[in-house]
């Protein structure tokens, strides 16, 4: 064994709605990873919540679009990274529930093994749509108007909630679950009686959700990177080709959207655009990587902070590597960075005083 490289275990797959964008996530790390530093494994979480140990190269040999999960009789106990946990780094690509919220985060903490992304605190605030808004709020970074709601005041209370939020926040309005990305059962409404509807579907992913002011807006998106002061991408803009930035614009449309690097924006403009996203990943508790979404609001030109993904995509047309990659930074050296602060942490965790 090359003891002069490290072990990378790239995790995917997952139990959340978005555990396809996942397969299609792990296929982009695993081509870029780069083989003379790293010794490379894989594991699969399929939609059962099952760990399975995966061949890298029998799943780098299928045709493109996600990778399989491949099960075999050496499934794994949950938490069972393989190896020597002290010179593994996970390098996890699983969005949204189970993955991206702190869950596993918390798991790996708790094993001491190095991991890229935020940490439990980090990853579950900027899961949570609700949370990340008031903390952002709270900093001083202007935010949509919104209300919230959770599933237990829906059955008794969801007319008047309804008519409350057209009240105070007129309409268009987005219905998003709060805890989920991807777009995943997002809806915008246009009329007061399509509200209720638009409520039900967003509960069926989530317990908790939220219903948005709608503004007419253009979506900015900056990529950090890095540890608690990240370096941070050149702006990007997403341009859809439909009402909004859709899970099919995203992932299934061929002409669903289009990615514009860099954004055309004025250098006041784009260092607004930074600055703010600075100041979010502070707000926000975040550490190595996140993309930042912003809206600029077209009538005033005034930034607005819509949301974070603390694992954002990672596929061959996803925001985050073609942010950096436009800003001079090619994905194998992206994930090197990444995989870097995530060892630094733990190295800094590791000379922490554990008794008095």
């Amino acid at each position: 064994m090359d003891h002069s490289k490290t072990d990378v275990v790239v995790i995917y797959g997952g139990r959340s709605a978005e555990h396809e964008i996942s397969c299609r996530s792990a296929r982009f790390v695993l081509l870029n990873l780069d083989k003379t530093k790293y010794r490379v494994r894989a594991i699969g979480i399929d939609k059962d919540g099952s760990w399975w140990p995966q061949d890298v190269a029998a799943l780098l040999a299928t045709s493109t679009g996600p990778i399989p999960i491949h099960k075999s009789k050496q499934q794994l106990s949950v938490g069972d990274f393989g190896g020597d946990v002290a010179s593994t780094v996970v390098f996890p690509v699983l969005h949204g529930t189970f993955g991206e919220d702190g869950t596993l985060q918390g798991l790996m903490e708790l094993k001491e093994v190095a991991f890229v992304g935020p940490d439990t605190l980090g990853s579950a605030i900027g899961m949570d749509k609700v949370v990340a808004k008031k903390l952002a709020a709270t900093a001083g970074v202007p935010v949509v108007p919104w209300r919230d709601l959770r599933s237990h005041q829906w059955s008794a209370q969801g007319v008047q909630i309804c008519k409350e939020a057209v009240e105070a926040l007129g309409l268009p309005l987005f219905v998003k679950p709060a805890r989920l990305g991807s777009s995943v059962g997002v809806s915008k409404v246009t009329e007061a009686k399509e509200l209720s509807q638009a409520c039900e579907r967003a509960l069926a992913f989530d317990d908790r959700i939220l219903i948005e002011k709608g503004l007419i807006v253009r979506e900015i998106e900056v990529a950090a990177l890095g540890g608690y002061e990240p370096s941070l991408s050149i702006p990007g803009e997403v341009v859809p080709h439909e009402d909004f930035y859709s899970y099919d614009a995203k992932y299934t449309s061929a002409n669903g959207a289009s990615i514009v690097i860099p954004a055309k924006l004025t250098p006041s403009q784009v260092a607004a655009a930074k600055e703010l996203a600075g100041r979010v990943f502070e707000a926000l508790e975040l550490f190595g990587m996140a993309r930042i979404d912003l809206f600029l609001e077209k009538s005033s030109g005034e930034f607005y902070f819509n949301e974070v993904n603390t694992i954002p995509g990672f596929t061959e047309i996803s925001q985050y590597p073609l942010l950096w990659r436009e800003s001079g930074i090619e994905a194998n050296v992206l994930l090197s960075r990444l995989i870097d602060s995530a060892i630094a942490r733990k190295n800094t965790r590791a000379s922490l005083r554990r008794s008095r």
